[in-house]
């Protein structure tokens, strides 16, 4: 694509003369004889460079630049002026023109000028571009959201993640805490160590003490071999101790320990064993009403909060919904091989209405729902109503269903019920353990359990 420069100049004779010598050399030239009309032809083209004559007919070169700046901010200017207004040249200079030029001049003098300001737009062109690919490569482009706390939560976590402290994730079910504990993992220096992570209230309390502080060989019944916890597996990463406020008391102090000197020991060990790990915490509960309830230690809580994460809930920031929406959908194409393009108004007006009290989670499950049901290129009220009333509806008269069935023990109702709570889950996930098993907010191994107990074949909800 050629170079286009505009020539403003007021001398029909020197304007023709620049005219022919630019193009010539492969310029494309555009012409306007006073800076009223130059200002116009700017705002109107996409030119790389003018050169602008300072003394002209009503606005003068030097009041046209403020003007110039504003409606073509990528567009370089070269000053031309007179032996007597050279000062208008400086002057020029310093209100943002590139360089200036008094008259007379050579066409080649210019053109090295002007091959000079080209190149330099070229590399803040180039520059422009390598800053917004990293951006867009950049882990924290992975949470969505241009909100107003979105954007104060994001440079919370570009800030935290630079440093190596401890960190409390707080939020809502379904707000993003382990996608934003993955983010500080991938800013921060550790990001080549290991990430490992431990859901603390899906693991019976019996087994939590072994998966995070290992054991030594003959510890317990069972314990045929030495087990390293997660805290060792986690050298020289991060670890995320999911819904650390459902951690058990008696662990606590142990925890406590591990936080404060980085030292763990194995159950059946004699000996300390330093660690070099950072520590992301993760909670939906208030731990500050824990504390006063005597569930959770304060000096633990007063060790973990030292750099927090409050994550508002969607509510909160419904600005995001269409976004949010315009991702999931695009998710919802690849899982389930449709070529769904957005969101038809009215269904955007339902979802911008609703308070999503299961958050992020909530609203990708609902778009995929209404994905499924979608018969045109965008998703309809309908099928957004179907979405919600097969999502929420639906399991409050499971639930209800299980409760009103009184030939049941309680045991059994409790079964039945945790049956069809998994059932849900394996439907809205497709039948893939791994997304079923963080819906639940249970770990896969468990969820595998489940599934053997209950006789349910996973493979029978799969529809991706």
């Amino acid at each position: 694509m050629p170079v286009r420069i505009l020539v403003v100049d007021d001398e029909p004779a020197f304007q023709g003369l620049l005219v022919d010598a630019l193009t010539e050399k492969g310029y494309e030239v555009e012409t306007a004889d006073s800076a009223e009309k130059g200002i116009e032809k700017a705002r109107a083209g996409d030119f790389d460079l003018a050169l602008h004559d300072v003394k002209l007919p009503g606005m003068s070169g030097i009041e046209a630049l403020p003007h110039l700046a504003e409606v073509a901010p990528t567009m370089d200017v070269i000053v031309m002026t007179g032996y007597a207004t050279k000062g208008s040249g400086v002057e020029a200079m310093k209100r943002g023109a590139y360089d200036y030029f008094t008259k007379p001049f050579s066409i080649g003098e210019m053109d090295v000028v002007i091959r000079r300001a080209l190149e330099k737009r070229k590399l803040q062109q180039e520059l422009k571009t390598l800053k917004k690919n990293l951006r867009a490569d950049s882990p924290l482009e992975t949470i969505i959201g241009q909100s107003e706390p979105m954007m104060r939560v994001k440079e919370r976590i570009e800030r935290v993640a630079e440093l190596d402290a401890d960190v409390l994730v707080i939020g809502e079910t379904g707000t993003g805490k382990e996608l934003v504990s993955d983010t500080i993992h991938a800013l921060s220096a550790r990001m080549s160590g290991p990430f490992i992570k431990i859901n603390c209230a899906a693991i019976p309390e019996s087994l939590l003490e072994s998966e995070l502080f290992g054991h030594e060989k003959g510890a317990f019944t069972g314990a045929t071999a030495v087990k390293k916890g997660k805290f060792e597996q986690a050298k020289g990463g991060s670890i995320l101790l999911d819904e650390i406020g459902d951690m058990p008391i008696h662990l606590q102090p142990k925890l406590l320990r591990a936080v404060e000197q980085k030292q763990v020991e194995r159950l059946g060990g004699i000996a300390p064993i330093s660690f070099d790990v950072r520590i992301i915490a993760a909670t939906n509960q208030e731990l500050e009403e824990r504390v006063r309830e005597g569930a959770f230690r304060s000096d633990l809580y007063y060790r973990l909060n030292v750099a927090t994460i409050l994550l508002p809930p969607l509510r909160e920031r419904l600005d995001d919904v269409p976004l949010l929406a315009e991702f999931f959908i695009r998710r919802a194409n690849r899982r389930l091989g449709t070529d769904i393009l957005g969101v038809a108004p009215d269904a955007m007006a339902k979802m911008m209405a609703y308070d999503w009290p299961g958050n992020v989670r909530q609203l990708a499950n609902a778009v995929e729902r209404a994905a499924i049901f979608c018969k045109g290129t965008h998703i309809t009220r309908s099928e957004m109503d179907l979405a919600f009333s097969r999502a929420i509806q639906g399991e409050e008269e499971e639930t209800a269903s299980v409760i009103l069935d009184g030939d049941m023990t309680l045991k059994q109702a409790l079964q039945e019920y945790e049956r069809k709570v998994i059932i849900s889950a394996l439907s809205r996930t497709s039948g893939v353990q791994t997304e079923a098993a963080e819906l639940l907010g249970i770990t896969p191994k468990n969820l595998w359990n489940k599934l053997q107990k209950h006789k349910l074949d996973p493979t029978e909800f799969l529809t991706r």
